[in-house]
């Protein structure tokens, strides 16, 4: 009998996503009845059997080499973040670990605190808020501990109104989310959740079916703010060594922009 894995899951996903003509796969008047490759498509541009990719994508093979894997990432047209979560789900699974606190240290607190005019939160791997700096709470309610910032992004009208690229802010924080849980899908706060999200937002539903990974490091958020208008930020995410997953994002403007006058007027306020 068959049986269900990530790796299996993320395969069968990504293949669904490709379609033929991209890879010199004539279509013409054939009608095909699954969308983007058929397993005996992959199995071909991989150089392995179909048997064995059926495997693979049933959970029958979970541990395929090194080689098997570059070869379906070149298949499947997979870029170099979403070719080294394939590897990643490969590996021997994260022994599950004894409950791991999320406290912030206090240096972490005090660097963000002594940035007047730069909003700071710091995440962990599932995107609860741990900590924030009194500029990132004036930019967005939302940003106080305990909240999730996907959750919240996904379900409250509130963010849906404040950041104007939405749908694009929405796939990127999916596809982080996946990306920084591929050896951890047994924690059951991740499984609790995901359920949560598959149960309040059609929107999570389609970006967690695709199976996209992303790693965000920089860019920018143009916000519409009840308060003070239009503001385009730019923002990093700097990764807390020697932390379970906990990452600060920053959030600033450009000096001498109209975004940065805003956020001195926000600033001022708190």
């Amino acid at each position: 009998m068959a049986t269900r894995s990530q790796l299996g899951d993320y395969l069968r996903a990504r293949r669904e996503l490709v379609h033929p003509e991209d890879v010199g796969f004539p279509v013409g008047y054939e009608r095909r009845r699954v969308p983007g490759l058929r397993r005996d498509e992959v199995a071909i541009r991989a150089g392995i059997s179909t048997e064995y990719y059926l495997r693979l994508e049933q959970g029958r093979e979970s541990h395929p080499s090194d080689q098997v894997l570059d070869a379906l990432a070149r298949a499947l047209l997979l870029d170099e973040v979403a070719t080294a979560y394939l590897h990643e789900l490969a590996r021997t699974p994260l022994p599950q670990r004894a409950e791991v606190g999320d406290e912030v240290s206090d240096g972490v607190r005090w660097l963000i605190d002594a940035w007047p005019l730069t909003a700071a939160v710091v995440h962990n791997r599932r995107i609860d808020v741990l900590a924030t700096n009194a500029l990132a709470r004036a930019i967005s309610p939302t940003f106080r501990v305990g909240v999730n910032s996907l959750v919240s992004l996904l379900t409250d009208p509130r963010e849906r109104a404040l950041h104007e690229g939405w749908e694009g802010l929405s796939a990127r924080s999916v596809g982080l989310l996946r990306s920084m849980s591929a050896q951890r899908s047994t924690d059951p706060q991740l499984q609790s959740l995901v359920a949560e999200l598959s149960k309040q937002s059609s929107r999570f539903r389609e970006l967690w079916d695709r199976n996209d990974v992303v790693q965000v490091s920089d860019g920018t958020h143009v916000l519409r703010h009840p308060e003070v208008g239009r503001l385009t930020l730019h923002f990093a995410r700097l990764p807390l060594t020697g932390t379970d997953g906990q990452s600060i994002f920053i959030y600033h403007a450009e000096p001498g922009t109209p975004s940065a006058d805003a956020l001195a007027t926000l600033a001022a306020r708190g």
